[in-house]
This record gives C-alpha cells, structure tokens and sequence, in this order.
C-alpha cells in the first residue's frame, strides 16, 4: 500500500469498497477477486451480510471499524490468505474455522467427496479420513451420511483440535478426530472393519515453484510437500489401505494434476481393483481411487 494508503476520515461503507479494491488491484498477483476480497473483509469487520452491507452504502464507519478494515487490507496485500484473515473458509455447506496449523479446504477438494458419497457403501460404513486438517472431508461426509460411522486422525495435535471445534461449530460432535501418524495403531475397534479411506495427503514435491506463490506460502509445509517427488505419504497411505480395508472397502486419494497415472499404477500393483482417476473441473486429474478385493 501506497499513496492513498489510508482511508479518508469518516467515510462510507462505499468508499470503503472502493478504496479496499483499488489497493488490491495495485497489488500484482495477489488475487483475481479484488472486489470480493475488498466485501468479505468489510463485511467482517462490519460483522454484515453481504446484502446489509450494499443497503446501506452511505453509513459511515466507526473509527475503530476503519482502523480495522485497513489493517486487514494491508495483511491482505502483504499475501495473507482472505481465509486466515476472517478465521473461516466455506467448504460443501459447511462454514469451518481455520488457522495456521493446516491446509485451507480447496473447492477441488469437495469431487473426493462427490466421489465418496457415490461409492457404492454399506448404510453404516465405517469411514476414516487421513490427514484430516480442519476436519472439512470427514465433516462433509458426515453432514450427508448421518448413518455413517467416520473419523479423522492428522498428526497435528493443533489439527485435531481444530477439526474438534469444527465438528461441535457444525453439530457433528459424532466424528472422533485423533492424533496420529496417518492410521499407524490408530485404527480403533470403534472404526473396524473400514469400509472406506479417504485422504488428501501432502503431494508436492519439495522443489515445486509454486510453494513460493499465493496462499500455500503461509500453510504448513507439512501438509504440502512429501518426499518421493510427493508421492511418499500417498504410497504409505496405500500400503496402510491394502491391510486396513474390508473385502469392497474403497481407498480414495486426492492428488497432484500430474500424479494420476502413478497413483493409478501404484494402487494396481497393489492388487486394487476398478482402479479409476477421476478430473477436476479443471479438466486436471485429482482423485484416484480403487477397490480393496480382501485377498
């Protein structure tokens, strides 16, 4: 932020706007949504609904309220993730808290669970989620399949204790989230036999540019980069499926856009069955998955 880098005394919830987006489009590769950007924060600060919030643009601003909102925008402009500046990202139907200790949920996330509910599982499928972060995966599950017996283990014990708030912030206290290193001894008697694993594991490799660009440059690198030219945790996960799965049970792996046709080998040579790859809406593959035979 530069000149005009303040905002005028006493002014309005427009100029606000307006002011907020023209610091954002100053600010090169930072977002493609400087308007949206320059809304969710006021209406933050504000603590407004988008619609409050355009009908009444000529109130002015608090002191306190103007403070804020520049503050916010300079964080934003500095890189911040919008997502750790409001403290929430939505994600299926569900508003979940976030922070620091793990990965933002990603609308591409959202095709593994597509993917899961169309599986073809039994009433009261016994379902674990690996690496489950803010519990998104394991939470959305649980919001279409009350039936469904489901948990989450992550390493992280800050994860679990985020993915804990967020399943008692969504009325879903019935997912157990543990600590653990993906299912190693953690697969409890509640959750046997598995009728389904889920994951969205680290899957870059460690000298990928894109580490040093956007939002990912202020999440854990734990949660993003695995060694193997990121295939590490995914073949770990894999192995670990191939003695954890009932006879049918279904492993489903999120991925890297170029890591579809290892991850299909991978879980072939395993002796996985009905082995598919399915593409995002960005034509990219994204998640494999494949049918445990119980031999």
């Amino acid at each position: 932020m530069t000149a005009n880098s303040k905002l005028t005394s006493g002014c309005n919830r427009q100029q606000a706007l307006v002011w907020a987006k023209a610091q954002f489009t100053r600010t090169q590769e930072l977002s493609d949504s400087p308007k949206l950007d320059a809304q969710l924060l006021l209406c933050h600060v504000l603590s407004v609904t988008s619609a409050s919030l355009y009908a009444r643009p000529e109130k002015s601003l608090t002191h306190g309220q103007q403070h804020n909102f520049e503050k916010l925008v300079l964080e934003r402009c500095l890189g911040k993730p919008i997502a750790h500046l409001l403290g929430q990202q939505g994600f299926w139907d569900l508003d979940l808290q976030v922070d620091a200790s793990t990965l933002i949920p990603r609308p591409e996330t959202e095709l593994l669970v597509e993917i899961v509910l169309d599986l073809a599982l039994p009433t009261q499928a016994k379902v674990i989620d690996l690496g489950t972060g803010t519990g998104a995966i394991a939470l959305a599950l649980a919001s279409e399949r009350p039936q469904w017996v489901i948990a989450g283990i992550d390493q992280s014990p800050e994860a679990v204790a985020l993915a804990q708030r967020n399943a008692s912030k969504c009325n879903l206290n019935r997912v157990v989230f543990d600590q653990g290193d993906w299912a190693h001894g953690l697969v409890k008697d509640l959750i046997k036999p598995l009728h389904c694993i889920v994951s969205n594991p680290p899957y870059i490799d460690a000298q990928d540019p894109h580490l040093s660009q956007g939002d990912v440059r202020y999440e854990p690198l734990s949660a993003l980069v695995a060694a193997d030219h990121g295939m590490a945790d995914i073949n770990t996960i894999a192995q670990q499926a191939s003695q954890l799965l009932t006879m049918d049970g279904w492993l489903a792996l999120e991925h890297g856009y170029d890591q579809g046709l290892k991850v299909a080998r991978l879980l072939s040579y395993l002796g996985f069955l009905k082995v598919m790859t399915h593409q995002d809406y960005n034509g990219h593959d994204r998640v494999t998955i494949g049918q445990w035979p119980g031999i």
